[in-house]
């Protein structure tokens, strides 16, 4: 196939500078598969923006992800579907890659190839989450500590070697059996991150207009600029 062909699926960011590990297979089912209401809205790390969003599947979300470089102004994003998936006590979070990057074909010349050559086929990568009202805790997989892992036990799970990266080909049900057990491990789930939720000022913030008012010539003015004649006017 064509290289052009593959763009499509590729995978637009890299978590903390990891490569994920990947699967054939998804990680949900219809058994499995629950919706969290507090997982939509916008959570951020550093100089990485991640908005969860109702999906046209209304058991799944859309994400989108931000990334800022430090080194290129220009903000570059990801569009995934993700699942989330609750086995035992745990839940997971299952990302697919919805869509390139760049929208068409006709805007491949904009786009910053470091961010968008790692996943060159349609794959799922699995993160560990706990979701709080003001914060996601997530746990990353990462490439090179699943190695160690295959290295120390070659039988874990199916998978097969291509470019010398291992790649999932495990059944869902043999992924599920696989992630609980190593879901309290740092053997699969290596990287934690914090991410808080981005909020809103509220009305009450001291910098905002309290009230908005309109003077005799039907203009809005602040409440707070008006002298007290016209405040007792306003009234």
């Amino acid at each position: 196939m064509k290289t052009k062909k593959l763009l499509p699926y590729t995978l637009a960011f890299i978590i903390a500078g990891c490569i994920p590990v990947w699967s054939l297979h998804p990680l949900y089912d219809d058994k499995h598969l629950v919706f969290d209401e507090k997982l939509l809205g916008v959570f951020e790390a550093n100089d990485t923006s991640w908005e969860f969003a109702h999906s046209n599947d209304p058991n799944a979300y859309q994400l989108t992800y931000t990334t800022a470089s430090k080194d290129d102004p220009n903000i570059l994003k990801g569009f995934f579907d993700v699942h989330l998936v609750k086995l035992d006590n745990n839940f997971f979070l299952d990302v697919y890659p919805k869509e390139a990057p760049w929208g068409d074909n006709e805007g491949l010349n904009l786009i910053k190839w470091p961010m968008n050559s790692f996943l060159l086929m349609p794959v799922h990568t699995f993160i560990k989450v706990e979701i709080f009202e003001s914060k996601l805790k997530i746990r990353l997989t990462e490439d090179d500590t699943f190695k160690k892992l295959l290295k120390a036990d070659p039988n874990a799970v199916k998978y097969e070697l291509v470019d010398d990266k291992p790649v999932l080909t495990a059944s869902t049900q043999q992924l599920q059996s696989f992630v609980i057990k190593f879901a309290d491990s740092n053997q699969f789930f290596s990287d934690e991150q914090i991410l808080m939720r981005k909020t809103s000022k509220t009305a009450n913030d001291v910098n905002e207009p309290k009230t908005a008012t309109k003077d005799i010539n039907n203009t809005h003015r602040d409440s707070n600029s008006l002298s007290p004649e016209r405040k007792a006017t306003a009234k």
